[in-house]
């Protein structure tokens, strides 16, 4: 059974490129953090990152859906399960 999708990077064929408003933005984000987060990618930077790299990069995502999620969102849209009652 599959859990995650990255349907956005097989579709999408508008502008990637930020600044040029929030749309494309946003857009321009979902299509880095799928690309970026693609296993063949990550298996090679990972390796060539510091420690404090990898370190900046979990801190970011940690305090990004920390601010914007509630818990049973994290665990039901992150980790997807079922959030414990």
């Amino acid at each position: 059974m599959t859990f995650h999708s990255h349907d956005f990077v097989e579709n999408y064929s508008g502008l990637v490129g930020f600044g040029a408003d929030r749309e494309t933005d946003e857009n321009t984000i979902i299509y880095y953090l799928q690309k970026f987060s693609d296993d063949q990618f990550m298996s090679v930077i990972t390796k060539r990152m510091t420690d404090a790299e990898l370190e900046e990069i979990f801190e970011l995502i940690h305090r990004i859906m920390k601010n914007h999620l509630s818990e049973s969102e994290y665990h039901r849209l992150f980790l997807k399960e079922e959030h414990p009652h």
